[in-house]
């Protein structure tokens, strides 16, 4: 096939996106057709995701593309990791999923860990412990309703996957995510399934990047327009796996942050490390394009800011953030800084309440001003971002020249600079739309419109995107070790 015009759905833990992609002779182009809201939606005390919506936004991305491109090749969808929705019997969605930020996994890390000590269960996985990892959530969920009529538990994608098709599975980079795969080759810890309280055949088979994934169902094709055969391809689901393929670097000595709602933040590895002291550090090995791992630490993100913003809306105040990281760049740096991985910051509420109490109890100035709290973020995330990197470098044994800032995060031209300050190396940022492109790429790959390797598929990035470069600052470096001090003296 010479051309190949796809449909990349992006699912993003604030939005949805869906992308028409053109590949043709290594050419790219990629357009935006469809976007929509996404975030979590609290029902009694559980906040959930709204799935259902997110499939309505998808058949309209899908109708909107098919009236532009007159036809499509294929479709393939990525979103955030670990959450899940639970089929029954008959096929039916028995719940909405339960949002990876709901309070259900409070305890039962421990309760777990009493069954596996924490040792074996990164042996075994070789992924960070966090408390919403789907494990945990799974174990929090044993002997409910919801689960005891179960007949396949599918991740997110996966889920909207077979809402399209009728075909179930589950693709490796997300289910590297879950705690629940095993960390060398391509099965489930049935052993860890049973610590969690679940039915081995409770999981899909498992696919990769680039496998068939069943024909859009009859009933899609007449709610969307399209006509004719409409294969959906396996991407690299983990909308973060797709981000760091379309990553546009040139060598392997590189560093990468995919900054949306969440940063994930790390090298990229020909195998996984499972030391202890990798996993004292809390570092995780994921699954990536072509047999390489994703070894990051996940960091928490523009969430601050989103929640703080919708804080301030609550409120009454009306603020963009062009307008917030405008005036940002005004103030002082580094007058406050804070753990942006505390838990206390994990969950929605009021976010710039949280971030003065963690300032004051470091015995720093609070931020007052929406601009202040801005600051504070982006100053404390790129401190974040500095300490995975040095972290990552000397655990991995990797040297690392540049950092490439990818995500919406790559439009925010100070939080770039104080990534490159924090890191002293050269930050080259974009594409802001990663993970859509990667998506597009390995799609393209998959119907033979592209014959490239990963370091091919990269090149086609460069060829075609505008990556602007932003150079440290001499003494940065410096100045973030002294602010990261007030937070681990």
């Amino acid at each position: 096939m010479s051309t190949a015009r796809v449909v990349a759905v992006d699912l993003g833990a604030s939005s949805g996106r869906v992308f028409l992609g053109s590949v043709d002779a290594g050419a790219l182009e990629l357009r935006e057709v469809a976007r929509f809201w996404n975030g979590a939606v609290p029902v009694a005390d559980t906040l959930y995701w709204d799935l259902l919506r997110l499939h309505r936004g998808v058949l309209d991305g899908l109708r909107a593309a098919g009236r532009l491109a007159g036809s499509v090749d294929s479709v393939g969808i990525d979103s955030w990791a670990v959450d899940y929705g639970i089929i029954d019997r008959t096929g039916a969605l028995v719940s909405n999923p339960v949002h990876h930020r709901d309070a259900r996994t409070l305890g039962v890390v421990e309760e777990v860990l009493a069954r596996i000590p924490a040792p074996e269960l990164y042996r075994r996985t070789g992924v960070q412990l966090q408390r919403f990892d789907t494990l945990f959530q799974l174990a929090a969920a044993a002997g409910s309703p919801a689960l005891d009529a179960a007949q396949r538990l599918l991740l997110v994608p996966d889920l909207l996957g077979y809402f399209l098709t009728g075909v179930e599975g589950t693709e490796e980079t997300n289910a590297s995510t879950t705690a629940l795969l095993a960390a060398h080759g391509l099965e489930w810890d049935r052993e860890l399934l049973a610590i969690a309280g679940v039915r081995p055949d409770l999981l899909a088979p498992l696919r990769r990047p680039g496998d068939p994934a069943g024909d859009l169902l009859p009933a899609v094709l007449e709610d969307t327009g399209l006509e004719g055969r409409v294969p959906l391809t396996t991407v690299a689901s983990h909308d973060t796996a797709s981000a760091v393929a379309a990553v546009p670097a040139s060598g392997e000595h590189f560093a990468y942050v995919s900054c949306g709602t969440w940063s994930l933040v790390g090298l990229e590895l020909p195998a996984p490390v499972i030391d202890e002291a990798s996993r004292l550090a809390n570092f995780t090995n994921e699954r990536g394009l072509d047999g390489t791992t994703r070894y990051l630490r996940n960091v928490m993100g523009l969430w601050l800011l989103q929640e703080s913003i919708r804080t301030w809306s609550r409120a009454g105040l009306v603020v963009e953030v062009d307008d917030l990281v405008r005036e940002a760049a005004s103030l002082p740096a580094l007058a406050s800084v804070v753990d942006v991985d505390d838990d206390a910051l994990l969950a929605p509420g009021d976010m710039p309440a949280r971030i003065a109490a963690a300032c004051r109890a470091t015995g720093q100035a609070a931020p007052r001003t929406p601009g202040e709290v801005t600051r504070c973020v982006l100053d404390s995330l790129a401190l974040a971002y500095r300490r995975a990197i040095e972290r990552a470098k000397a655990l991995a044994h990797r040297d690392v020249d540049t950092v490439h800032l990818v995500g919406g995060g790559a439009r925010n031209a100070l939080l770039c600079q104080l990534t490159a300050d924090a890191c002293g190396c050269d930050v080259v940022a974009g594409p802001a739309e990663a993970a859509a492109i990667g998506n597009v790429l390995v799609q393209a790959r998959a119907m033979g419109a592209l014959g490239a390797d990963l370091p091919g598929l990269r090149a086609v990035v460069r060829a075609h995107t505008e990556l602007p470069v932003y150079r440290p600052t001499p003494g940065g470096a410096a100045a973030f070790d002294a602010a990261g001090s007030r937070l681990h003296p």
